[in-house]
């Protein structure tokens, strides 16, 4: 059963442990470091591991607050490379929906990826995100949920 925890001391470090494939480091280019460090001044950033039972598998970053839209973005959504295959990203993905819409009342959810990660594209589309850009923007592509 995949868990969603808050990134904090008591995991912090095990969370920059956490890695991709080298294929996927070009379409997941900034390490769980970076966003952590970030996190800390772009203080609408939420870092949260991803738990299957006791086992850290993976990392998601989201905003709690609206852009000028009134979008709520997922920035970042990684399973380690131990991990992938399971259908973890797929579960953490729909605990994060979840927890965006019940926790922010958000009605739309923005999510991108790079035009080359076609796994992310199919799962973000599977649930719902379709792409809401004719090409790339800041080189990805961007996709949106619309929550009921």
């Amino acid at each position: 059963m995949i868990q969603l925890k808050s990134v904090s001391v008591d995991n912090w470090y095990a969370c920059t442990q956490l890695d991709v494939t080298e294929e996927q480091r070009k379409s997941f280019p900034a390490p769980v470091v970076y966003w952590i460090a970030e996190s800390k001044v772009v203080t609408d950033f939420r870092p949260m591991a991803i738990y299957y039972d006791s086992d850290l598998v993976g990392f998601a970053v989201y905003s709690d607050k609206p852009d000028h839209e009134d979008n709520y973005w997922l920035l970042a959504l990684m399973i380690d490379t131990k991990y992938q295959g399971r259908g973890y990203g797929r579960e953490a993905l729909r605990k994060l929906i979840d927890l965006m819409k019940e926790s922010l009342n958000c009605k739309r959810i923005m999510i991108g990826h790079r035009p080359e990660n076609g796994i992310a594209g199919n799962l973000y589309e599977s649930l719902g995100f379709h792409s809401v850009s004719e090409g790339l923007i800041d080189g990805e592509v961007v996709r949106l949920l619309r929550c009921k």
